[in-house]
């Protein structure tokens, strides 16, 4: 395996929610403290950023272009002219709501897109409070079901190649968990998919082969599990926490990885920067939010 390099030099506080949008060619990420969307152009190594008015746990690109975002007080819309980003101190950005929900002391964290163009965006409390957040699913046109009220730290979430099965993650529990999907896409039948040691386990995707990548918050890596749960390979990170992982480039090929600088006292000089493992496996094509 290639080694791992720096895809953009940066310092974010809470890297998060690599995403590789195939429609522009571009991977897009959050910093969700310093409030911002970030994307980045690896063939031409042009970047945006577009500020957002409260913390973002996440943006991913819609299909008729622009951004859904996962944010403190609930998931909102920018339209395409919007989510090309501007590093000045320009107006704000045009911008929707979706679903409205603020909770005092909450935050928006993860979220993915599901195999049928809805959203499952996941919360948290800012103090970690247990049974505090949540993992939610909204559908295109803003219809809400709640899929789980009694999380901690929601985060990564990934469907199987073949849409049988979702990975889900709350932090805390230091598992990854799997569920099947019925017949309407909701997940039933929970269990335990593999225990996590040496960090937390936060951001995830799976790959072509159903093979399951995992970022370790406080592990300093990112792990490869089979579809069977066995530990298949370690890439070893010189940041203590990434945050997520997610396949992009010319053939998904490539593994970018998230990464923060929050609550170090002596953060690693790439800490808040986003790596990249050139050639590491072979990814699935991310559906855009379909609203």
């Amino acid at each position: 395996m290639t080694a791992v390099e720096v895809a953009v030099r940066a310092h974010a506080a809470l890297g998060e929610g690599p995403t590789w949008d195939s429609a522009a060619d571009r991977l897009i990420w959050v910093d969700i403290l310093g409030s911002r969307v970030h994307t980045y152009e690896p063939a031409t190594g042009r970047r945006t950023v577009l500020a957002t008015e409260q913390h973002v746990g996440a943006a991913k690109p819609r299909a008729g272009g622009g951004l859904v975002v996962n944010l403190r007080d609930g998931v909102g819309l920018y339209p395409p002219a919007a989510s090309g980003g501007s590093t000045g101190a320009g107006g704000a950005a045009p911008f929707r709501w979706l679903h409205h929900d603020p909770v005092p002391g909450r935050r928006a964290n993860d979220a993915a897109v599901a195999p049928d163009g809805s959203l499952w965006c996941g919360t948290m409390r800012y103090d970690e409070a247990p049974d505090g957040g949540t993992l939610t699913r909204i559908a295109p046109d803003g219809t809400v079901r709640p899929l789980l009220d009694d999380v901690a730290v929601s985060n990564g979430t990934g469907w199987s190649p073949d849409g049988r099965r979702v990975y889900y993650v709350d932090s805390p529990t230091r598992r990854i968990d799997v569920f099947d999907l019925d017949d309407d896409g909701l997940p039933v039948n929970r269990r335990a998919f593999t225990a996590v040691e040496d960090g937390f386990p936060d951001g995830l995707t799976v790959d072509a082969e159903g093979g399951v990548w995992v970022a370790l918050w406080d592990g300093g890596a990112v792990r490869r599990y089979t579809p069977d749960g066995a530990l298949d390979r370690v890439v070893p990170l010189p940041v203590r926490r990434p945050t997520a992982c997610a396949f992009g480039g010319t053939g998904l090929t490539d593994l970018y990885i998230t990464t923060a600088r929050t609550g170090l006292a002596r953060p690693h000089p790439l800490s808040g920067s986003l790596l990249v493992v050139p050639g590491a496996g072979k990814g699935l094509p991310q559906p855009p939010f379909a609203g």
